[in-house]
């Protein structure tokens, strides 16, 4: 049997690739993180990460051990709500960013309905900017978006990953013309990213496809209309990294956070908590 407060550490390491960010997000201290993933390792008999003073990594049995450590925690909550008698109703308000709509956030969503069947729950999928300002509007509980910018500290990190560009295979990016751009309108981050670092390198730059629909987009790209901004771990079927050649300038990272309205409830606290020891699956798609 594998300790659930050992497996939680596990995946929150495994979601920032950071023993100090862990630690940040669990309330723990940085060696107290260290001790819990070298007891779940010793309790494996597999190292689970690679990691030195600049980076921390999954093996492949690290990689395993995810969907694992997921399936254990969940199956571990609805025990624990079971045998409590916890039953939560009430309207709960959740936003998510349409990049997850492809990947696992359903069969999470899905879970937790069975497991809260009492809960009205509203899902509202939008750019990460719009859901920023309906959240700070009060009119969403609970949000799962984008990070506005890297030196942003709100919210709770679920996952983190690099931007890259994408395209059609075989889509030509000529260096002599401004670069073709398929982007969401404002207040797409994607977007504003795009424009950001483009017009920091010099770069010209025009609008080849403009759509609030993820799937807008992507028939876009698929038609070799142009180039997108979008996050590494999600690039959708169809589409391939633009080669480092190509020469566009480097997009940086992506943060995606949890964040709480100012009287969030149980509701969401439930969520939360089932969207973070998950968080994890939420990085591939389905």
């Amino acid at each position: 049997m594998y300790d659930p407060v050992q497996l939680r550490t596990f995946l929150a390491v495994a979601q920032t690739l950071s023993f100090t960010q862990a630690a940040r997000r669990l309330g723990l201290r940085q060696s107290t993180v260290s001790q819990h993933v070298r007891r779940l390792e010793a309790a494996t008999g597999r190292q689970l990460f690679t990691r030195d003073t600049h980076s921390v990594e999954l093996t492949g049995d690290g990689e395993a051990m995810l969907g694992f450590a997921g399936t254990i925690l969940a199956a571990h909550e609805r025990a624990t709500a079971f045998f409590t008698g916890t039953r939560l109703r009430g309207r709960l308000r959740f936003g998510a960013s349409e990049d997850f709509v492809l990947t696992r956030l359903p069969e999470i969503l899905e879970a937790f309905r069975q497991d809260h069947p009492e809960v009205d729950l509203e899902l509202s999928v939008e750019l990460s900017g719009t859901l920023h300002e309906r959240l700070e509007a009060g009119r969403l509980d609970l949000v799962l978006a984008k990070r506005r910018s890297p030196g942003d500290r709100h919210g709770r990190l679920v996952w983190q990953d690099r931007m890259v560009w994408i395209g059609a295979e075989g889509l030509r990016v000529d260096p002599d013309r401004p670069v073709p751009l398929i982007v969401f309108p404002p207040p797409g981050i994607t977007r504003a990213r795009a424009l950001e670092v483009l017009e920091r390198e010099g770069r010209a730059w025009r609008i080849a496809c403009t759509s609030g629909s993820l799937s807008g987009l992507i028939a876009a790209a698929r038609a070799g209309l142009g180039v997108m901004a979008h996050t590494r771990g999600l690039i959708p079927p169809g589409l391939v990294r633009v080669p480092e050649r190509v020469g566009l300038p480097e997009l940086g990272g992506v943060e995606f956070v949890l964040l709480q309205g100012a009287r969030p409830g149980a509701a969401a606290d439930a969520l939360a908590a089932a969207i973070l020891s998950s968080g994890a699956r939420l990085s591939r798609p389905a």
